[in-house]
């Protein structure tokens, strides 16, 4: 391979079985000044490697493989310098992160556009030269046997699964913080499953029904080595508490009847629904161990502040409860209609109601399907404007170009814009989109603007 940055810069190897999602990161590439060749499979990308050399490699995260290490492995082996950028259709970027551990340079999340790969395009013509690999061999070893179900592709989720391989190779206590549904226990079991501590127990506790005895008899014995998850941290006594502080304080226990204090290693990670600060100020929580716990703080985000994350979510609990092949389909309508559903419940409301709704369906969720208190939003909200100005009312007769323009519309809502995305939706190609967008006066770059949703906070994940 040249040395040359210029040279190495401008070569690019996409690899993608499906031909509209190759032909589109290949055009943009291309406009952005790259030589680009492709592939429809790994496979055939490793047959060519002994004549053609990439510097840059963006493959399909399905085409990797079920967790991306095989080919990656391929990868560096054939072309230890090369860069590789994995693109996820799916939703679920827990295998892209884990990756990125690996040595990934970055991944692309379902839906992304034009904007997005010429970002990453200045980024890696700028740092491709020089750039060192930042993970250890035992590291990388290490990510290849991640069992996360974490899903989601928001900002905020990005977020929180960077925050959790951070804390995963420390040792310090975790508190986690968010509403109940919001996925608590997950995260912190995908915080043990990431640690050193992966092969020992994972102990889960409901503070609220066990006593201080319990936790210093049993509970911290068996997590000896382990981590011990306290859910509902603030809902101990004071008692519960002084025992708590002591164990952690001391890294030692004296069970109940003796005399002998036994040494222990026991990671804690607490979480509480509540404000802990106010629970601490309102004197029904001891400052002390607040700070204890407090070494890292993760604060989860209800599932309305993050809408983004409602579509994936959704079709990952209808495919873990329809088995079946070919997999459920769920609707344009109802994802629609569940991101404007504001979820008191938050995730676990969420899995609840696809588990209803898949049970009912024939194949495919209708809006029909859905539970009453989401079916009801649903139906109330067909008529309200839907962005584009336009609003039908249930015995209204239009035109069929009228209907077209309001599905269309629609469509680019539910994709924030994104254009590639809804002519895949759609089932047609992008021209055939771009004439509909003209022929109905659809401005993209507002549909973009209004439909995101509220920034959420720096953390966020999947089901408690």
């Amino acid at each position: 391979m040249s040395n040359s940055p210029t040279e190495r810069t401008f070569k690019v190897l996409v690899i993608d079985d499906d031909n509209h999602v190759r032909e589109f990161v290949s055009d943009v590439l291309r406009e952005d000044g790259w030589t680009v060749s492709q592939s429809a499979s790994t496979e055939d990308a490793f047959d060519q490697i002994p004549e053609m050399q990439w510097p840059v490699v963006f493959c399909d995260l399905q085409l990797a493989g079920a967790n991306g290490c095989n080919a990656l492995h391929t990868f560096k082996e054939k072309l230890p310098d090369s860069t590789v950028v994995l693109m996820t259709g799916h939703g679920n970027i827990a295998g892209a992160l884990d990756a990125t551990a690996f040595g990934v340079y970055d991944y692309l999340l379902q839906r992304f556009g034009t904007e997005e790969l010429q970002l990453l395009s200045q980024a890696l013509r700028q740092q491709l030269s020089g750039r060192t690999n930042r993970t250890s061999p035992a590291r990388r070893t290490a990510a290849c046997h991640s069992d996360l179900e974490l899903v989601g592709r928001s900002q905020a989720f990005i977020e929180l699964m960077k925050q959790v391989r951070r804390v995963s190779s420390t040792n310090v206590p975790v508190l986690i913080t968010g509403e109940s549904g919001t996925g608590k226990e997950l995260v912190a079991s995908a915080i043990h499953n990431r640690s050193a501590r992966a092969d020992h127990p994972f102990i889960v506790v409901n503070c609220a029904s066990v006593t201080a005895d319990l936790i210093e008899a049993k509970l911290w014995e068996q997590a000896d080595g382990g981590t011990l998850f306290l859910d509902d941290v603030t809902e101990t006594s004071l008692s519960f508490q002084t025992t708590l502080l002591r164990a952690m304080q001391m890294d030692e226990i004296r069970p109940v009847g003796s005399k002998h204090t036994t040494l222990v290693d026991v990671r804690v990670i607490a979480a509480s629904n509540r404000n802990v600060e106010r629970e601490v100020v309102a004197g029904r929580f001891r400052n002390d161990l607040f700070q204890r716990l407090n070494g890292a703080s993760i604060a989860l985000s209800p599932l309305r502040e993050r809408r983004e994350d409602i579509p994936p979510l959704a079709q990952s609990f209808a495919d873990r409860v329809y088995s079946l092949s070919p997999p459920v389909k769920v609707s344009v309508e109802v994802l629609t209609a569940l991101e404007r559903y504001n979820w008191p419940g938050n995730i676990r409301e969420l899995e609840n109601a696809m588990v209803q709704a898949v049970a009912r369906c024939d194949g495919t969720v209708r809006v029909n399907d859905l539970p009453e208190p989401v079916r009801q939003y649903a139906v109330s909200d067909i008529n309200r404007t839907n962005g584009s100005g336009y609003q039908l009312e249930h015995d209204e007769l239009v035109p069929l170009s009228r209907i077209e323009g309001l599905y269309v519309t629609r469509v680019l809502e539910h994709t924030r814009g994104n254009k590639q995305a809804a002519a895949r939706l759609l089932g047609v190609d992008r021209k055939t989109l771009d004439r509909m967008i003209k022929r109905h006066h659809i401005e993209t770059n507002s549909l973009r603007s209004r439909s995101r949703p509220p920034a959420a906070a720096a953390n966020s994940m999947t089901h408690h």
